[in-house]
């Protein structure tokens, strides 16, 4: 099948960008987005012409890497998939697709559809850790989990930190992600260590790296390749407030003294 593509091209994050026309003739139905892209790619170098700059790495839909939008949408047509998991056996003859990338302040373009998703790792990095001795790997039933919070831990844990819930919302707010990180280790009993500290330094890190505010509309998970819930901002919500409200006590305790 024949498609028609236009792309946004940006040779770099200083310079502006635009939006390229190109023809992708003989497409077939069984390869990947990515593969559609990489064999207009060698069209272009045989042309002589600068090739489109994507992410990828795994193309398993596990790293997170390869998002950009589809004609509007995060990741393309298709629930619950990535970019690299996207055939083009969803798409028909003649089809005019869109694709540009994540568009949000927080997520500067580096070059075409390529965006720097640092601020992911810096909110990662501001509090998504435990301090208890871990050492090897304990026994299975050594720490008992209730099926119930180690469903929920998994279900969080999920997340790529592709951005799509950032690109997806229109408020390009970060919610759903940081909800996630929190999440999946406030629901088990190696994460409660930390558990009021991390709510307050990732909320914290958030607010620094200038996502809008959550204001549930819902787009970030129906946008999520791994259908990670609305309810993990609930508890990241409820953390923060419970350690907000702590820390304040605690302040007011010294001051007393």
């Amino acid at each position: 099948m024949r498609l028609t593509l236009h792309v946004w091209r940006q040779a770099s994050a200083s310079k502006p960008g635009r939006m390229e026309r190109y023809d992708a003739p003989d497409v077939n139905e069984d390869m990947s987005f990515l593969e559609m892209l990489d064999v207009l790619n060698e069209k272009l170098i045989a042309e002589h012409k600068e090739p489109i700059a994507f992410e990828h790495d795994c193309r398993e839909g596990i790293c997170g890497s390869c998002g950009f939008m589809i004609n509007g949408m995060a990741h393309g047509p298709q629930r619950g998939t990535t970019v690299c998991q996207l055939h083009m056996r969803h798409f028909k003859d003649g089809d005019v697709l869109y694709l540009e990338p994540w568009r949000a302040t927080a997520f500067p373009v580096l070059k075409d559809l390529v965006v720097d998703r640092g601020a992911f790792d810096r909110i990662v990095a501001s509090g998504g850790y435990v301090s208890v001795r871990t050492g090897s790997a304990p026994d299975g039933n050594a720490i008992p989990v209730p099926k119930e919070s180690a469903d929920r831990a998994m279900d969080a844990a999920a997340c790529i930190a592709c951005g799509a819930c950032v690109a997806a919302c229109p408020n390009a707010s970060a919610a759903l992600f940081t909800g996630a990180k929190i999440s999946h280790l406030s629901h088990l009993p190696q994460g409660q260590a930390e558990r009021s500290r991390r709510a307050l330094r990732m909320v914290r890190q958030l607010s620094i790296e200038e996502f809008g505010s959550c204001t549930n509309i819902g787009e970030c998970e129906a946008a999520c390749p791994k259908s990670i819930r609305l309810e993990v901002i609930a508890t990241m919500n409820r953390d923060h407030l419970k350690a907000s409200f702590a820390t304040r006590g605690e302040s007011q305790s010294a001051a007393g003294e």
